[in-house]
């Protein structure tokens, strides 16, 4: 399985795989097959406004996400792990040091879309 990168010290990325409190975040799990699932959460994501696919294979995409105010890309990166059937994620500022929670919020809001679709 792909690992994230790991989150910088600044408060503004937060990852599944990330091990701090202020960084770590819960993972999704999936029932369907991966290919299902990864559709799923694809219609889900860019579904959502100022949304931009950069990368995908077979398990894992990554999508920019363009602020509406001031034009910011934070980086989402998904990584399927069939093993555990858990979608790994990580959602960081690209630039600055704080982000108010953007990131988690963000996460936490495409959580309450996927559960149950996935």
């Amino acid at each position: 399985m792909r690992q994230l990168a790991p989150c910088p010290a600044s408060p503004n990325c937060v990852s599944t795989q990330a091990h701090d409190e202020g960084h770590t975040i819960v993972p999704f799990r999936y029932r369907k097959a991966r290919v299902d699932a990864k559709e799923a959460l694809k219609g889900i994501v860019q579904s959502l406004p100022r949304t931009k696919l950069v990368e995908e294979d077979e398990s894992y995409l990554h999508y920019e996400f363009t602020s509406l105010w001031l034009g910011f890309v934070d980086d989402v990166e998904f990584v399927f792990d069939d093993e555990a059937t858990t979608v790994h994620f990580r959602s960081a500022s690209r630039i600055g040091y704080r982000d108010f929670g953007v990131n988690r919020q963000r996460m936490e809001g495409i959580r309450t879309f996927v559960e149950g679709k996935l």
